[in-house]
């Protein structure tokens, strides 16, 4: 996992380590980490951050002749990192769905995404996820229009053992969330889980369908699904729902499989939302807490 990004970290803490710590000495060697970072899809204007407040953080510094070069390039670069991939929001998502329990009301959530991002099956691991905690979990299939997409939907809801409420193909997204949710109200379920169709981003029609879907059910959370895979797509993908309909969270899916990482430095930083889970696999179990701390000191290891 990340091991391409995980060496070009290392190669840039070994490089700055040999390296005299004054601006026009560092920026070249910055530059060239710059060029790393992109290739390894870190979006452009995040890695023109992390290279330039390495920059501004290591001009200058005096380095005591017993104190280890290494560490300290290391410990800068872990702040900056770190900083870049935190947010002023901060989401307890089991807390909230407690709070609203309390007052008898359902927990609405809407997931948002392309096609093929893996929204469906994050929706099955993330039931899973909430029955362990107790929480009983109905879901609405609002994506109407994808061949196999109420089947799909369906078999995970037999296979966890929830509800799942449908419409036919082609019926309003908009009128299927708003039956769940009223069903969640009258059977004291907790939480509501919306899998919606797989919009292509640049799609205002589709987009105005999802802001239709909000309006209606007024959700607690709209949670984006993305593909870690697709790299500084994922980062496009972000920027553009989060402009269009509002995204207070994301998942990042197939991060087994990703040998860059990048995505999950640059969507935060440009959506200023926090990545909530990565899915590590396909079994309903493959679905992890994600930790900043956690991440940056594995990609500094």
């Amino acid at each position: 996992m990340f091991e391409k990004l995980k060496s070009g970290l290392s190669g840039l803490v070994n490089k700055i380590t040999t390296t005299e710590l004054k601006a026009e000495k560092l920026r070249p060697v910055l530059s060239d980490f710059k060029l790393s970072l992109v290739e390894n899809d870190v979006a452009f204007p995040v890695a023109e951050r992390i290279c330039d407040e390495m920059e501004k953080r290591l001009d200058g510094v005096q380095i005591k002749r017993l104190e280890d070069r290494k560490k300290i390039v290391k410990a800068n670069l872990r702040e900056v990192l770190l900083e870049t991939m935190l947010t002023n929001d901060k989401v307890d998502l089991l807390m909230a769905i407690k709070e609203k329990r309390k007052k008898g009301e359902p927990y609405v959530i809407v997931f948002v995404g392309i096609n093929g991002t893996g929204k469906t099956t994050t929706i099955a691991k993330f039931t899973q996820f909430l029955k362990k905690r107790g929480h009983s979990v109905v879901l609405a299939c609002s994506d109407t229009y994808r061949a196999g997409s109420i089947e799909q939907l369906e078999e995970h809801a037999k296979r966890l053992g929830v509800r799942m409420i449908k419409h036919k193909y082609g019926a309003d997204p908009a009128a299927v969330a708003y039956d769940t949710v009223n069903h969640a109200r009258a059977h004291g379920t907790n939480v509501v889980l919306i899998d919606t169709a797989g919009r292509i981003q640049t799609n205002r029609n589709l987009m105005n369908e999802l802001a239709k879907i909000k309006r209606i059910v007024n959700p607690d959370m709209t949670i984006l699904t993305v593909d870690s895979l697709t790299g500084n797509d994922a980062v496009m993908q972000a920027e553009e729902f989060h402009k269009s309909v509002g995204i207070d969270a994301t998942i990042l899916t197939k991060v087994d499989a990703d040998v860059k990482g990048g995505s999950a430095l640059s969507v935060t930083y440009v959506t200023k939302k926090p990545v909530l889970f990565i899915g590590t696999g396909q079994k309903y179990e493959d679905l992890e807490k994600f930790e900043p701390e956690k991440f940056v000191q594995m990609i500094l290891k």
